[in-house]
Formats: C-alpha cells, sequence, structure tokens
C-alpha cells in the first residue's frame, strides 16, 4: 500500500474562480476525474492522495494554472477536455505516446507528446468577434498543424472530433489573411437514406441537406451578411463533387467532406483538381462507408497508396479525440465494441475448429456407467 501524500498550490484570485467556478461547482467536476481529493482553503489548493498520484496531479494542475495565466480564463470546451487530460495523466501515470495508440482503440488521446498549455496555445484567427480557436486534443493540433504545412491533407476518424470544423476554420482565416481567394466546399452525393433525387427543388436545394454540416461550420466562423456576399460573388462555393470533372483551381483552399463515400475514381479526380497555391483537406470516417457493397472507399484507398509522399498529411482521430457531448464518445465505443464481436462471431463461422476423429472403425465410445 502506497504513503499518503499532500501538495499545496497556492493560486490567484483569478485562477481560484477559473478552476473552482461557481459554486465550486468546476472543482467538484474535475476531481471526479481523479484519484486525488482537491480541497481549496481560501487562496489554497491541496492535493491529497497516493503519493506518485499527487505528484501527477499537482503537474496536471499546474499545466491547467499556466494555460489560465496565458489566456485569462478556460473555454467550456477547453475546461471539459482539461478534465478529461487530467484524468489520463493523474489516474493512468501514462508515459507519452505517438500517433495512433494501442489496437484496441482504448489509449487516451489527450496522453500525447505534448502538454495541454501547449496545445490550447496553438490558435486559429477566425473573423466573428475577433474569436480565436485553439485545438481540444494533440490529435487535433497536429491535424491543423498538417494542414499549415501541407498541400493535402487528411482528416480521418469518427464524428465529433472536429475534423470538419477545424478544416473550416483553417479555410477562413486563410482566406481572412489572404493566403487564398475562394473557398470551395463539396461533398459526395452519397447518403444511407434517400436519395438526391428524391428530393424537392432544383439542384442548389436538393443538394443541401448534404452540406448543411459544412454550413453550420461556416456560420460559426463568419457573419451571414459576408457569407452572402462571399456566394453571390464566388467567393465560397459549395457544390456536389461531380462538378469539379474538369476543373483546376488556383489559390483556393477546398474542402472535401465525407470523403469516406467517394470511390477511388473520384478521390483520383478530386486530387488532380488542384492548381497553384492551392490547398485541399479531405475529411472522413471509414467506419460509415455509404458506398454501395463491393465498391472501395476513395478514402480508404488514398490513405494507403499516398502515405509517405512529402506534401501529404494524414492525420488519424480515435475515440478519445472526440471533443462533442462526452456521451458520444461512449456511444462509438459500444458501437464498436458490437461490431468486433459480429467480427469475431462471424470469423468463428468461417473457421470452425475440426470435428474431432471417431474411434477406429467408425465405433462410438463405449458408455461408462
Amino acid at each position: 500500500m502506497q504513503t499518503q501524500a499532500e501538495n499545496t498550490v497556492t493560486l490567484s484570485q483569478n485562477e481560484l474562480l477559473e478552476l473552482c467556478g461557481n459554486n465550486d461547482e468546476k472543482i467538484r467536476a474535475l476531481q471526479s476525474h481523479l484519484d486525488a481529493r482537491l480541497v481549496v482553503r481560501g487562496n489554497c489548493l491541496k492535493i491529497i492522495g497516493e503519493a506518485d498520484v499527487v505528484e501527477r496531479t499537482t503537474l496536471v494542475i499546474r499545466e491547467i494554472l499556466e494555460i489560465v495565466r496565458n489566456q485569462g480564463r478556460l473555454s467550456d470546451h477547453q475546461f471539459r477536455q482539461a478534465m478529461r487530460y487530467a484524468g489520463d495523466r493523474a489516474r493512468r501515470g501514462m508515459a507519452p505516446v505517438e500517433g495512433m495508440g494501442g489496437d484496441d482503440g482504448e489509449t487516451p488521446q489527450a496522453v500525447q507528446d505534448e502538454s495541454l498549455s501547449e496545445v490550447f496555445r496553438d490558435t486559429i484567427p477566425v473573423p466573428i468577434k475577433r474569436r480565436k480557436l485553439s485545438p481540444l486534443t494533440s490529435s487535433q493540433r497536429r491535424y491543423v498543424r498538417a494542414i499549415r504545412e501541407s498541400t493535402v491533407t487528411f482528416g480521418i476518424g469518427p464524428a465529433g472530433t472536429g475534423k470538419t470544423y477545424l478544416a473550416m476554420a483553417m479555410a477562413v482565416a486563410a482566406l481572412t489573411s489572404g493566403e487564398v481567394s475562394r473557398i470551395i466546399l463539396c461533398r459526395p452525393a452519397v447518403e444511407a437514406g434517400e436519395r438526391l433525387g428524391f428530393l424537392p427543388g432544383d439542384l442548389a436545394q436538393k443538394f443541401d441537406p448534404y452540406v448543411r454540416p459544412l454550413w453550420d461550420a461556416l456560420y460559426e466562423m463568419m457573419e451571414g451578411e459576408k457569407i452572402r456576399a462571399a456566394l453571390e460573388s464566388g467567393v465560397i462555393e459549395i457544390a456536389p463533387l461531380a462538378f469539379m470533372r474538369g476543373r483546376t483551381l488556383n489559390n483556393a483552399f477546398v474542402i472535401l467532406d465525407e470523403g469516406q463515400n467517394t470511390s477511388v475514381e473520384q478521390m483520383k479526380m478530386f486530387l488532380t483538381r488542384l492548381g497553384f497555391e492551392s490547398k485541399a483537406v479531405i475529411t472522413g470516417d471509414v467506419t460509415q462507408i455509404d458506398l454501395p457493397r463491393g465498391h472501395m472507399s476513395g478514402l480508404v484507398h488514398a490513405q494507403r497508396v499516398l502515405k509517405g509522399i512529402d506534401g501529404v498529411g494524414i492525420v488519424h482521430f480515435h475515440n478519445g479525440d472526440v471533443v462533442r457531448h462526452p456521451l458520444l464518445t461512449k456511444i462509438i465505443n459500444a458501437y464498436e465494441q458490437e461490431s468486433h464481436a459480429a467480427r469475431e462471431a462471424k470469423e468463428a463461422r468461417e473457421n470452425p475448429e475440426p470435428a474431432r476423429e471417431s474411434p477406429a472403425g467408425g465405433a462410438r465410445p463405449a458408455a461408462v456407467g
């Protein structure tokens, strides 16, 4: 049994407010993610528990306080991610990892080669109210850095990991700074339900429901009037993937959403549209492919054949990177466990154990009794 230990961290008034919240709701939520007790007395925070847990928890608390000192406050998203990070680092005590983590998908992506303060320090300027967005996980930061440094970037992973949102933020920032002169948003017209032709209206009205996630992200980055003006002038364009054929896209930031639903030919066509001074970001979730059975996903194919090519960045997100409602991670895990069990059952049916040989002469063994 390990010895109990105690450490004390002195807080400023602002640090105390940001860490504790109204009626200590934040500090109670943070403690629920830890194996150490957090006790506030005046402007001092006491961390109590087993010696190694106290040591790791103290380091995490100091990282959170460093973010508060640098930014002045923690957004709700940042605080929720800080809680997950604190639990991963302090409870598990894992060494930094790089990339995808374990085969079982359980390696927490907050436990990476960077501190939380380094992740939050990387910001993306967007026009609305002079906001600055920041990544919330190490995978998100690697994604943002890949978009900055690569001509083509693939963001691959489950829903809720910020793939489309961050790509849109980077596109708007590039347009605002003059790095590109236009934004082009597209996706394949493939869905899991009704076909495009069954929807009412003209092509633009038919296609609108398919690009709604892009619209939602765009309206969080820019004011509505500016978006409407940009659409009218062609500075922002939204189109089905099929309309990209034959075009050359110069000085543009191009986002292909739902890339898992492209065919191999469509993906090749899209990637060869890029012209000078352009960037492309392709997002998708290879566990949600809606193509007809027997058709290979262009995203699955591309990540294999383009791996290692200079100028192409491929970033994988995992369940630990989900930054929406915490329940979403549990839902994704539950579906993955069910899928894994179904695969094992299928393999067992297809590869049954060889039948035991009968005794010589085919006679059954005598009953014992």
